[in-house]
């Protein structure tokens, strides 16, 4: 059995760097050098002054934004590293597994528990899955049902294998100091039953700009006029998993911050993902059908609308009614934030129509101000990447010239062998592609006319915007990225210059794009 560590609290009573009674209830230091901060007392003058000290004497620390609570556990007997004991045998795996997890930054677990046989875990780090353990069918599922009936909040008492359910983690005895949350789902599959829990981390950052995400200076320009804009609706696009939960948090985050807390913000959302910093974040829970959780939203939506907010962000417009009031909302006088699932920020509007929105209101400026789509590419790794020219033989003729078409300055790098700074992978973390759209009355008029060739035409070229593609070739031109995992992400690197003409000849769909 491996012995329990107990991390010292040096901000402790009679600690090295020790701190008074009412300043231990904002932040924890740990001899581990994390220094733990109360999320709503970031901007407290005592702890900005005790963090100054800290920096005065030279003692460096990584700091972590957190609930109250977490920071309570550091200083009391009860917090969860300290009384493993408490827990049963599968309660302590669970835990251990979501801990490692989170040292990992997974964003999600995978349990697949196949009764007769097997079950094995895997974590979802940078968009792949990484293989974790296997054990027996029967580990698994008791693991499975001791997540869900143990550790978890929930509605239903029971944990059933032919039933999907779904249930929240908040406990911070039953988590890593890291996460703010798992979000569990389980569904049955042939044999037995997947369970998936996405892990939500709570190191909010006052750090807002967006270009430390991957968003060029320009992009960042835009979106900064889209928050000053008093009125109208932003909409952020892109697959489940693309960042935009990260890029609203930042925004959002960077309005209270710029404001000083002076701006009302209400989010609803189903349910809260990620701490906002100022934020009133209202969740839309209990409800088992898309009938309830339509109906639950609208209720939210009319229900913050009487709350006296300056800004709203609406999680994900996800049907009619939610993007009728969404843009409601727009028109009556506030700034609105909300996220739409679409192929590019110049396809939003055709969703909204799709959705039921009345065109005049999709095709106005002053009520849709903003579209943005994104997208996460692999990042490779500093010390162990390789110049495609000393790889050219990993490739096919067809691949390098697809690639070598395309106009890229500078030095193209692709996936190295791996090395201990990225775990040996070849990749180390990942960058946000994105473009961004203020949107004005003649790229509406565009719209209205029926004419998108037209409005893409205008947005690149007379207002020199850059597309998620032309984001991507920037930075494989900087030696960022891998041109051919990041053609996965986006499409052939080459696409943008075939479709130039509007069409595809035969010729191009030869080259095998």
């Amino acid at each position: 059995m491996n012995a329990v560590v107990t991390k010292k609290v040096l901000t402790a009573e009679g600690g090295k760097f020790g701190a008074d009674a009412s300043l231990r209830n904002y932040i924890a230091l740990l001899d581990t050098g994390d220094l733990y901060v109360s999320k709503s007392h970031v901007f407290d003058p005592h702890v900005a002054t005790y963090i100054a000290k800290l920096g005065r004497m030279k003692f460096s620390f990584k700091k972590h934004l957190v609930d109250m609570s977490v920071i309570a556990s550091f200083y009391s007997d009860s917090g969860s590293d300290r009384n493993p004991k408490d827990r049963s045998s599968m309660q302590r795996d669970g835990y251990a597994i979501f801990k490692k997890a989170a040292e990992m930054r997974a964003s999600d677990i995978h349990i697949r528990v196949i009764t007769e046989e097997k079950s094995q875990i895997f974590f979802r780090v940078h968009n792949d899955l990484e293989f974790f353990r296997e054990d027996t069918g029967e580990y698994g599922e008791q693991l499975c049902s001791t997540i869900y009936q143990s550790m978890t909040k929930i509605s239903d008492s029971t944990f059933q294998l032919n039933t999907r359910q779904d249930a929240r983690i908040s406990d911070k005895d039953n988590m890593p100091p890291e996460l703010d949350g798992l979000r569990v789902a389980t569904t049955p599959q042939v044999g037995g039953v997947l369970m998936v829990l996405r892990l939500l981390y709570n190191d909010a950052s006052t750090d807002f700009s967006l270009t430390n995400l991957g968003y060029s200076e320009n992009q960042d320009r835009v979106v900064n006029l889209l928050k000053k804009l008093p009125t109208g609706i932003n909409i952020i696009s892109g697959p489940t998993g693309s960042g935009k939960s990260t890029t609203l948090v930042r925004v959002l985050g960077a309005i209270h911050q710029t404001h000083e807390g002076r701006k009302h913000i209400i989010t609803i959302e189903d349910p809260p993902e990620y701490p906002i910093e100022g934020a009133i974040q209202t969740p839309v829970a209990n409800v088992e059908t898309e009938e309830e959780r339509s109906m639950a939203f609208q209720k939210a939506i009319k229900a913050s609308l009487r709350l006296d907010p300056d800004i709203i962000m609406i999680g994900e417009m996800r049907d009619n009614p939610s993007a009728k009031l969404a843009i409601e909302a727009a028109m009556t006088g506030h700034q609105v934030w909300s996220t739409l699932h679409a192929n590019s920020a110049l396809a939003i509007p055709d969703r909204l129509i799709d959705m039921g929105v009345p065109e005049a209101l999709v095709y106005d400026h002053n009520i849709i101000s903003g579209l943005i789509c994104q997208r996460l590419i692999k990042l490779l790794c500093p010390d162990c990447k390789i110049p495609l020219s000393e790889a050219e033989d990993r490739y096919s003729d067809k691949d390098l010239d697809r690639v070598l078409s395309v106009s890229l300055s500078g030095n193209i790098y692709v996936q190295g062998a791996g090395c201990p700074t990225c775990n040996h992978k070849g990749t180390h973390g990942r960058v946000s592609v994105a473009e961004t759209i203020k949107t004005d009355a003649q790229l509406m008029k565009y719209f209205r006319d029926g004419d998108k060739w037209a409005a893409e035409r205008y947005w690149r070229i007379d207002q020199e915007n850059k597309t998620i593609l032309d984001s991507t070739i920037e930075k494989i031109s900087q030696g960022l990225a891998d041109p051919f995992m990041a053609e996965i992400v986006v499409g052939p690197l080459d696409m943008g210059a075939i479709e130039r003409d509007n069409r595809i000849s035969r010729a191009e769909v030869n080259r095998e794009i």
